[in-house]
């Protein structure tokens, strides 16, 4: 059965008020890590363990222009709606680190270690919260980066601004990396956001990394049974993957939609950070049965939500 957006929502719901599963071994290259933690959760996806990592949150006070063509009062009032609280925005970082039985890969890194600091421990906690996980960055085979803003790219490095993961190959979407690394785009960049984040990655992939990236294509396998999806509109080359092992399939939507409230409930809603907010409604819309994967689905978010709050789903 091809699941619709509302049963994906019922889906997520559930997940939240389910119990931690039961870990499972598995055949890895890397150590086994096989407990759960607040910090951390872990389920299966066929023979693959997925481990669900926080990075902490960030949450500020709502303004008008978060939400570029929703008034004020209606974003208000799809919050409460959640019970969430009015006139404050919570955003939660979840990456996730894969063992696929023979490649350990982390998919995106959090927010870094400078934002800790920055943050008082707010966020940037994933290097943190993954070595409590039981993972050792060194052992890490593969970084997959799903695009190019600070929460997802800034801790490929270390306080220091060494590699985080000195021994893995760092993947990134073609797209993406033609973008940001395009010196046309960047010189006409609006002053401000924009060029902030063209410095950041610049910083990030020409300074520290020597541009020592591998970029993908979209529709490729980019690991072990996880297919790469193009979801652009958040940014031109944003991707999300399909994750299969045997039965079992699990959509991971990166930043399709950011808090599920109120954006998985609003999908027509465009944040401030959406540099194609029409393209990127477009794929919220779509993104639960992306290329015709029928398969179950939530949001990174949304499980990092049932933690302690991405995301990711169980599936069955």
């Amino acid at each position: 059965m091809e699941l619709t957006r509302r049963h994906a929502l019922a889906g997520a719901a559930a997940i939240a008020a389910t119990p931690l599963l039961p870990s499972l071994p598995v055949r890895a290259a890397a150590p086994v890590a096989d407990k759960q933690a607040p910090s951390f959760y872990r389920y299966k996806v066929g023979d693959i363990q997925v481990t669900v990592v926080s990075d902490g949150k960030n949450v500020f006070k709502l303004e008008d222009s978060f939400i570029t063509n929703a008034k004020k009062d209606e974003v208000n009032a799809a919050l409460e709606k959640a019970f969430l609280p009015r006139d404050i925005m919570s955003i939660y970082f979840a990456p996730l680190v894969i063992n696929t039985g023979g490649k350990l890969v982390v998919l995106d890194t959090g927010n870094g270690a400078i934002a800790k600091a920055n943050s008082k421990g707010a966020n940037g906690l994933f290097a943190d919260n993954m070595a409590a996980a039981g993972f050792d960055a060194n052992a890490v085979d593969m970084v997959v980066i799903s695009h190019f803003h600070g929460d997802h790219v800034n801790g490929l490095l270390t306080a220091d601004g060494t590699p985080a993961y000195p021994n893995a190959e760092v993947l990134v979407p073609a797209t993406e990396w033609k973008f940001w690394m395009d010196d046309g785009e960047m010189s006409r960049a609006p002053a401000g956001r924009m060029q902030g984040l063209f410095k950041n990655n610049r910083n990030i992939f020409e300074a520290a990394l020597k541009k020592k990236v591998t970029p993908y294509e979209w529709d490729k396998e980019v690991a072990p049974g996880m297919l790469a999806v193009e979801t652009a509109g958040h940014t031109p080359g944003h991707t999300s993957y399909v994750l299969s092992s045997g039965s079992g399939k699990v959509f991971i939507q990166s930043d399709v939609t950011n808090n599920p409230n109120p954006f998985a409930t609003n999908p027509g809603w465009h944040a401030f950070f959406d540099q194609d907010g029409d393209m990127a409604a477009a794929g919220s819309t779509t993104w639960w049965w992306p290329r015709n994967c029928r398969c179950r689905a939530s949001t990174i978010r949304s499980l990092a939500s049932a933690m302690s709050k991405r995301t990711a789903a169980v599936t069955g």
